[in-house]
């Protein structure tokens, strides 16, 4: 496809979230999985249900547009999954894992930020307000998100795996 037109990129960009977004349903409960923290576990369960309902909002906003949104790989969330899964690999200390999922995670979060943010503002400039609402309120979700992973960052994980190097 030519990019011709604003329409036409911001087709493009929804695509590429669009695969973003199936890519990290599949990497989350990978990273489940392996954190030992608790609560680290449930921020990615919950992340993973904002998820599912974000990828419906993409289909939504797709099928209004009279578009499919397949058809495009993500490469940068391929990048950023495939750094997740050497963590994974690494002989790491369990609270020291955990520190680097969070790492791992916020990339991901910041990738996602600024792909809806960009593609929100050409909703709006398209006169297209209900998927202009749609994807801030995915924005406004995956801010949330990036906000809540800090404060377990600094709350506990990091403060865990600062004890783990002590003792």
């Amino acid at each position: 496809m030519k990019l011709d037109s604003l329409k036409k990129l911001y087709v493009q960009e929804l695509r590429d979230l669009y695969s973003a977004e199936n890519q990290i349903l599949t990497a989350l409960p990978k990273l489940a999985k392996a954190a030992s923290s608790p609560e680290l576990q449930a921020a990615f369960q919950t992340h993973l249900h904002e998820t599912e309902g974000q990828v419906r909002r993409l289909e939504t906003i797709f099928q209004k547009l009279g578009e499919t949104p397949g058809g495009k790989t993500c490469q940068a969330m391929k990048g950023l999954v495939e750094e997740g899964d050497e963590l994974l690999k690494e002989n790491a200390e369990p609270e020291v894992r955990d520190a680097g999922l969070i790492a791992a995670a916020q990339r991901v979060e910041h990738y996602e930020i600024a792909g809806y943010g960009t593609v929100r503002t050409y909703a709006r400039l398209l006169g297209d307000d209900e998927a202009g609402r749609l994807l801030q309120q995915t924005l406004d979700e995956e801010g949330e998100t990036d906000k809540k992973l800090t404060r377990l960052a600094e709350q506990l994980i990091n403060r865990e795996a600062l004890q783990t190097a002590r003792a």
